[in-house]
């Protein structure tokens, strides 16, 4: 597997494992549908599902992370462009027609910034993304 693909992975384990501490049901990781993907499908005790994309970027050092955040180099939600927001529209739509009982939802998205040699992860979590047309 290629090493972005494994920080992605590693990316939506640790978002994952986050949400079930708040108190979140995770319903579905990695549902696939020919168009596009929906990393996570957790479900909050107030009965909203979210639907979440994991953006999930790794660095050397910590003190590499900090420095990017701090001068704001590079922003992994902005990888959420317009193509993807279309795929990742569509294909909520299908996974909402195959659950109809629940109704009441939104999107978030997740930034991961990982030192994987340290063990070390920052998580931002973008709530209810409204996508423009």
């Amino acid at each position: 597997m290629a090493a972005h693909n494994e920080i992605g992975r590693l990316g939506e384990a640790i978002v994952s494992r986050s949400l079930v501490s708040r108190g979140y049901e995770i319903l579905a990781r990695n549902y696939r549908k020919k168009f596009g993907e929906i990393d996570i499908v957790a479900r909050e005790t107030a009965g909203i599902v979210h639907f979440v994309e994991v953006k999930a970027v790794s660095y050397e050092t910590r003190d590499a992370l900090e420095w990017a955040v701090s001068h704001e180099t590079w922003r992994p939600e902005e990888m959420v462009h317009h193509h993807k927001q279309t795929r990742l529209s569509r294909t909520i739509e299908v996974w909402l027609a195959e659950h109809p009982e629940l109704v009441e939802y939104q999107i978030d998205i997740a930034t991961v910034r990982i030192v994987p040699r340290e063990k070390y992860a920052r998580i931002k979590i973008f709530k209810n993304i409204v996508f423009e047309p």
